[in-house]
């Protein structure tokens, strides 16, 4: 199996739909949330629609980067989710979400060999290789900070 390949499945498994690692993934976990239970705010831990909202900042800004584009994404911007204050807006979160990890993944498995060993935009951000490896990272600490996060959530409201 080509390392692509290898990269766009565990991308799958963290953000779409596997149970290796984590025993469960973004889409199972986000799919039950409502939009009030999303924005609730547990002390001074971030909301599980902050951290949707995070991740999917990180896959569209490296998305755009595939696509041919520039690196316009600051890390200084991205927990700057405009308010969810419906329904609609968090359905519209999940789906950009959901939307932007399928295409991430695509891209990521017909990368070549040449591609992933290519500077990132910069020498100082590391390969795509390395990128694509910290965005699987980045994603499961935030899965993790998900799910619990929903259990807690899940034990207030009984």
């Amino acid at each position: 199996m080509k390392k692509s390949e290898v990269l766009a499945n565990r991308l799958r498994e963290v953000l779409l739909n596997g149970h290796w690692i984590a025993n469960t993934n973004y889409k199972q976990q986000i799919e039950s949330v409502t939009w009030l239970q999303a924005n609730q705010t547990i002390g001074s831990l971030n909301t599980i629609a902050v951290l949707i909202y995070h991740i999917n900042y990180y896959l569209a800004g490296i998305l755009n980067v595939f696509n041919g584009g520039k690196l316009e994404i600051r890390d200084a911007y991205s927990f700057d989710m405009p308010a969810i204050t419906s329904e609609q807006d968090w359905i519209k979160l999940i789906s950009e979400f959901l939307s932007n990890s399928e295409k991430f993944i695509l891209k990521v498995e017909q990368m070549n060999k040449q591609t992933l060993n290519a500077v990132f935009v910069e020498e100082k951000y590391g390969t795509y290789q390395r990128n694509i490896e910290g965005v699987i990272e980045h994603s499961y600490y935030h899965l993790g900070q998900i799910s619990l996060i929903k259990k807690i959530i899940s034990e207030d409201i009984k």
